[in-house]
């Protein structure tokens, strides 16, 4: 008995030493994140950064409501938009795995009782080519927002409201030869969320938490709007009228029709969207294998390159190359390309950047979506990179 007190008075040492280093952690990247909420008119900001698996910073400051004094936490849910895509490729490429789908694939085949009625070009788009925005279906338009809007009154589970919406869309006429050149399209995730929905007879949002968020263990993620109904228990997304933030409570207009959902309404913690990030960044090295190495990699690996969009809205790469639900851009002065996404609403702001060769990620998000925003998170993932990655 008496040798085991020396054994629990190291652990509680240790034990002091992890709460105390990751304390400071949290106070470091508080400083170098504090700044922006001014110089950028952030209501918040969050990130975290990620090596070998482990979060070594994370911190956030500011407050969920603007005009309210409601410090944020590192354990606050973060609206992530786009970035939801590549979690939807990663359920696509879960089906290819157990062999109930090729990257090959057409739409014509997938859906065999709609080929007639389909846009002949349409008929023949791949898999692959809805993942990487190569399919030439048209970016978001009002045409397609106009049927989003009539979607979203018709009754029945979500599954089956996507595949209506599909079968009244799908004989559109596509905008570019399919393989002809990028063009980013929420409709080609949608289109991918309804074909795992078919072949895994489930909805999107159930396999999404099944498949991703148990198995990752990320406890506070969700779909949607990040705050409660009637509750500011989150960062509150915001929208700029007349030069100020507007903090907006959780309601059906505060985040994208659900029914596009595989293309973009995840949601939360900075240090979970770390922990997505971090697995992402290990391609394999680490559990839980949801995919093959191989087929992570693939995921990662870039499929065309992107036209330089110096308009491109917030959550839209501007440039690089765009790969299955990620893109990949070569940083001036960074040793290693890094696969990239951003992701927004149009109210909140999320970027997720990977160095799978140094096994290293970082995730920063705010709730706002604002070209000062834009600014801030890629001045501060610069920094992140710098300060963390490149450290001996």
């Amino acid at each position: 008995m008496k040798r085991k007190k020396p054994f629990l008075a190291a652990g509680l040492v240790i034990a002091i030493f992890c709460l105390a280093a990751s304390a400071c952690a949290e106070s470091e990247l508080n400083a170098l994140l504090s700044p922006y909420l001014a110089s950028h008119e952030l209501p918040s900001v969050a990130a975290a950064v990620v090596k070998d698996g482990k979060v070594i910073a994370a911190g956030a400051v500011g407050t969920r409501r603007a005009g309210q004094n409601i410090p944020v936490t590192v354990n606050d849910r973060y609206h992530i938009g786009s970035d939801t895509k590549a979690m939807t490729a990663l359920l696509v490429a879960m089906e290819v795995e157990q062999k109930r789908l090729k990257w090959t694939s057409t739409v014509g085949e997938l859906f065999p009782e709609l080929a007639a009625k389909m846009d002949a070009a349409f008929r023949g788009v791949t898999v692959e080519q809805l993942l990487s925005h190569t399919s030439g279906v048209a970016p978001d338009n009002d045409d397609l927002r106009e049927l989003f809007e009539r979607a979203i009154l018709e009754p029945g589970n979500l599954d089956e409201v996507r595949y209506d919406l599909f079968k009244q869309w799908c004989g559109t006429p596509l905008a570019a030869k399919p393989g002809s050149g990028f063009a980013y399209a929420n409709m080609n995730y949608v289109i991918a969320g309804i074909i795992v929905e078919r072949l895994a007879k489930k909805t999107w949002e159930e396999l999404i938490v099944e498949k991703i968020y148990e198995p990752l263990g990320l406890k506070t993620a969700g779909l949607g709007p990040q705050s409660s109904p009637g509750r500011v228990d989150a960062p509150l997304a915001h929208v700029v009228i007349d030069g100020k933030l507007k903090p907006l409570l959780a309601s059906p207009t505060s985040d994208a029709p659900a029914l596009i959902g595989p293309a973009g309404v995840a949601h939360m913690s900075i240090l979970d969207f770390a922990k997505w990030a971090g697995w992402n960044a290990g391609e394999g090295k680490r559990g839980p294998a949801l995919v093959s190495a191989e087929t992570l990699r693939r995921l990662h690996t870039p499929v065309v390159s992107l036209p330089v969009k110096k308009d491109a809205p917030p959550g839209t790469p501007p440039s690089g190359k765009y790969a299955l639900g990620w893109g990949e851009l070569i940083v001036p002065g960074l040793p290693n390309p890094l696969v990239y996404h951003g992701g927004s609403n149009t109210m909140n702001l999320a970027h997720i950047w990977l160095d799978p060769k140094l096994d290293f990620a970082m995730v920063i998000t705010t709730n706002v979506s604002t070209q000062k925003a834009t600014e801030a998170l890629n001045e501060i993932a610069g920094k992140l990179y710098n300060q963390y990655a490149l450290k001996k």
